[in-house]
């Protein structure tokens, strides 16, 4: 990674969801001025540090050019989600990630480039293995194939020399702005929703998950920027699996909702991950210095509280 004199500015794509607005907020703690990058701008958003763009839609000479005239020096692709069809997968997964390594190849000086991949990318893997950097990857979701696409066009590029890019495969996140399209997202808004009277009714698989406070994210984020180190994997989690029950019972807790009322069922394992995650994150001490600080109660509550608070706040009224 180049040498600043003061640290560089981070354009962070994808910075309005719940992983980039905390890899934003991550950045400018740590004296970063930041550029968020989204097709649209939210509320409280200040205007002059956004860049409403389609990074997918982009022609790369133009992509370039705004990179280059707001003076960024590293970007951060936060982009993504979990509700997407085929076709939108491979917009936001692949085509983005393309449009983004051809733009930056254009710049007069490269930037560093921190791809926020997943776990999943390994795919499927027998229950008590932790998922260590060696283990090849296998992913067999439309979700892990694009991301894994993405993660190793980025890598493709700086092993031959056209870019300086950095991979962090990330398990599951909990924490603030939790999105609902996420399975304790959808549980916090159940619980949110339902009555004592009427109760309600979860489907929990009886899966076992690595989950990590989406702020431990972010900070693992910053310091991969820095970190002179290229072309690599680094997975980012807890390097704990807990169990989906486990999980769902903090929820309900700390929600207030009485757990008399949560009629739960078992499912069969159905998901973009499979029934056994846990990290391995020994090579993200080593290389980042990073630890998680966070645990998971704590995590659980700020996202209930979060989630709660932004309720109260729609119904005060628009923000200023």
């Amino acid at each position: 990674m180049n040498a600043f004199s003061a640290p560089p500015k981070v354009a962070v794509l994808g910075a309005t969801g719940c992983v980039g607005r905390e890899v934003r907020a991550a950045f400018a703690r740590a004296g970063h001025e930041v550029l968020a990058v989204a097709r649209r701008r939210r509320p409280r958003l200040d205007a002059r540090t956004f860049l409403p763009v389609d990074v997918a839609a982009a022609e790369p000479a133009r992509l370039a050019d705004l990179l280059t005239s707001a003076g960024v020096g590293v970007v951060v692709n936060a982009t993504g989600g979990w509700v997407l069809t085929q076709d939108a997968m491979e917009y936001a997964h692949v085509r983005l990630v393309e449009r983004l390594l051809a733009a930056t190849a254009l710049m007069p000086v490269r930037p560093r480039i921190v791809q926020i991949g997943t776990i999943h990318e390994y795919g499927f893997v027998p229950e008590g293995v932790p998922i260590d950097e060696s283990v090849e990857p296998d992913p067999t979701t439309p979700y892990a194939v694009t991301k894994h696409a993405g993660s190793e066009a980025v890598l493709a590029r700086t092993r031959a020399g056209d870019a300086d890019g950095v991979v962090l495969r990330a398990v599951n996140v909990c924490g603030p702005h939790t999105t609902e399209a996420s399975f304790l997202g959808a549980v916090m808004a159940r619980l949110s929703e339902a009555s004592e009277e009427e109760g309600v009714d979860l489907t929990i698989a009886d899966a076992r998950r690595d989950y990590l406070d989406v702020r431990d994210l972010a900070e693992a984020v910053v310091k991969a920027a820095r970190a002179p180190v290229a072309g690599r994997v680094i997975n980012i989690g807890r390097g704990e699996a807990v169990s989906m029950r486990e999980l769902v019972s903090l929820l309900v807790s700390v929600s207030g909702f009485p757990a008399h009322a949560v009629r739960e069922r078992s499912a069969a394992v159905e998901s973009k991950g499979g029934g056994w995650t846990r990290a391995d994150i020994t090579l993200a001490e080593q290389l980042l210095d990073w630890r998680p600080r966070i645990a998971l109660p704590q995590s659980v509550r700020d996202m209930w509280a979060t989630r709660n608070g932004a309720r109260s706040a729609a119904h005060d009224g628009p923000g200023v």
